[in-house]
């Protein structure tokens, strides 16, 4: 038995292991993605490749990372030596889409003379640009290939030693290249931070009692989760709701899932969700999973560890060949962002009818992804700009929902105006709340952002939206929010409505205007009288 009082010490010292190497990976990056915008994640793992701990990153990476850490394990049984760095990004392996490069690293320590395995520490980013049809690598795709660089299992450092090699080969398929050398090493003195951090605490407690503690930290985080299961009342509970599109047609695409809740036990089964689409929003398997979790952690609670010990309880039925368990290769650039965004809507609105006085409306549902590449005039360089943006969180039982902010599985910040005009080609002309995109409830969910971009060179643009046909839902009486909308204004003044998913080519003078949705209403918008003291109308 592990004391209590030593098993929260722990849980404090391996996260503050994932916390500190997304310092060094902040700090040391080069792109605005990852320096500005923190569009990484970082966790440490067992020696079995259990996740034990995270830092408050990105949801849909950091629920994804414990596949690609498998990955890692399985393609080099054995063979793992310390100082040994494998980098993945294969969605079908592990990842999300191909932007999101991972690294995987095993710690040895040496103890009475023996070398023995502490664990793996692991580092996710979400690189900018690695090549494939359009800037930014997240292309209406039809199949995998067409969106970029795929990296299987590889050793990007053996022995402590970088491969030179592995870095050139994926700098010289981006149209970055400068940026994914710098982003690398980035990510490659992380993992070393989280190497010497893991080692100071064997070295402080003992390795025997450090391996004690996380296999208790994944057995207390079960536990809690199973308890907080049980609070749930028994019974099975559905949602189906939809995608606008999946960007080559105008079909809905149908995502569906029944909730079983069976003691402390639940069983997540999407049967009904949509074949997988020939378009590029399919889901891995690793991307459902990981939405799966959060919407676990979201009611369990903060008092429960995020490790993977919460996802015991559960079960998952992802039917094979669907959207949300594609075939390889189908295309999945829109499934990591958008997809999820669309599950996890799906997934909450199906326990809103368990926990209605827990479960918020939904929030805007979208990234609102953005891309832009073409040629720098000025610096006579390429450059490439991805950005997601905020919207509107949707109303909470007891509380607004809150305007313009990132929600879900996205935890990302946005770019600041002065960090996008150093480094890029535009100017932002307007950047404001999407004043009444929030829907009208007892609690009024918040307030989508406009965002509108003035090219100062000609680029090519992609844009991976959604909820721009299908409005984020209200609950128990509160009214949708705001669809988003997506407008193009040629030379400032005419204007072009544009889909939630397309590529077009700009012109220096076009202004890009993203409208993005607000959140849902939660009850009776009369209520909201009654509540604050006034009169009812």
């Amino acid at each position: 038995m592990v004391d209590p009082i030593s098993l929260e010490v722990f849980k404090n010292l391996f996260i503050s292991v994932s916390e500190e190497m997304g310092v060094a990976l902040q700090r040391t990056a080069y792109s605005p993605n990852i320096k500005e915008r923190r569009d990484f994640a970082c966790a440490l793992f067992s020696p079995q490749g259990q996740m034990v701990a995270q830092a408050a990153h990105v949801p849909v990476h950091l629920g994804a990372m414990p596949a690609s850490v498998k990955a890692a394990i399985d393609s080099f049984t054995g063979s793992l030596r310390p100082g040994d760095v494998v980098i993945l990004n294969d969605p079908y392996l592990g990842g999300t889409h191909l932007p999101d490069i991972t690294l995987v690293a095993p710690v040895y320590v040496t103890e009475d003379g023996q070398r023995r395995l502490a664990g793996f520490i692991s580092n996710r980013g979400h690189h900018a640009d690695v090549g494939g049809m359009t800037p930014g690598s997240l292309p209406l795709s039809t199949e995998l290939y067409q969106e970029g660089t795929i990296i299987p299992p590889l050793k990007l450092a053996r022995s402590g030693r970088l491969n030179q090699e592995v870095v050139q080969l994926i700098c010289r398929n981006s149209r970055t290249p400068d940026e994914r050398k710098g982003d690398l090493a980035a990510q490659f003195a992380s993992i070393r931070v989280g190497e010497r951090r893991l080692e100071e605490i064997v070295a402080r407690y003992n390795l025997e009692t450090t391996l004690e503690h996380m296999e208790a930290l994944l057995d207390y985080s079960e536990r809690l989760t199973r308890a907080a299961i049980s609070r749930i009342p028994d019974g099975s509970y559905h949602y189906m709701d939809y995608m606008d599109d999946d960007g080559l047609t105008d079909q809905p695409v149908p995502i569906a899932v029944t909730i079983i809740v069976d003691g402390d036990e639940m069983a997540v089964d999407f049967t009904g969700t949509s074949p997988e689409r020939p378009g590029c929003i399919n889901a891995p398997l690793a991307v459902t999973v990981s939405a799966v979790l959060y919407m676990v952690h979201c009611i369990v609670g903060m008092d429960v560890p995020p490790s993977q010990g919460c996802l015991r309880p559960v079960s998952i039925v992802a039917p094979h060949a669907s959207l949300i368990n594609p075939e390889p290769q189908r295309g999945v650039a829109g499934g990591n962002v958008e997809t999820s965004q669309r599950v996890t809507d799906v997934l909450l609105a199906a326990m809103s009818q368990a926990l209605p006085e827990l479960i918020p409306a939904a929030s805007q549902g979208s990234m609102n992804n953005l891309l832009i590449g073409g040629h720098d005039l000025t610096r006579d360089k390429p450059f490439v700009y991805y950005e997601t943006i905020a919207g509107g969180m949707g109303a909470r039982p007891t509380k607004d929902g809150v305007s313009g902010i990132h929600t879900h599985m996205t935890n990302t910040m946005n770019t600041p105006i002065e960090a996008l005009e150093f480094v890029y080609p535009m100017r932002l002309q307007r950047y404001a709340l999407r004043n009444g995109s929030g829907g009208a409830g007892k609690f009024s969910g918040g307030d989508g952002l406009v965002r509108d971009v003035e090219f100062l060179t000609r680029a090519r643009v992609t844009i991976l939206s959604e909820r721009r046909r299908f409005a984020p839902y209200g609950l128990h009486g509160g009214h949708h929010g705001e669809r988003g909308e997506n407008v193009l204004f040629r030379s400032g003044y005419e204007e072009v409505k544009l889909s939630g998913k397309e590529v077009l080519d700009v012109e220096p003078g076009d202004v890009l205007s993203i409208r993005t949705p607000g959140g849902g209403g939660w009850g009776d918008p009369a209520s909201a009288h009654v509540e604050k003291g006034d009169s009812v109308p």
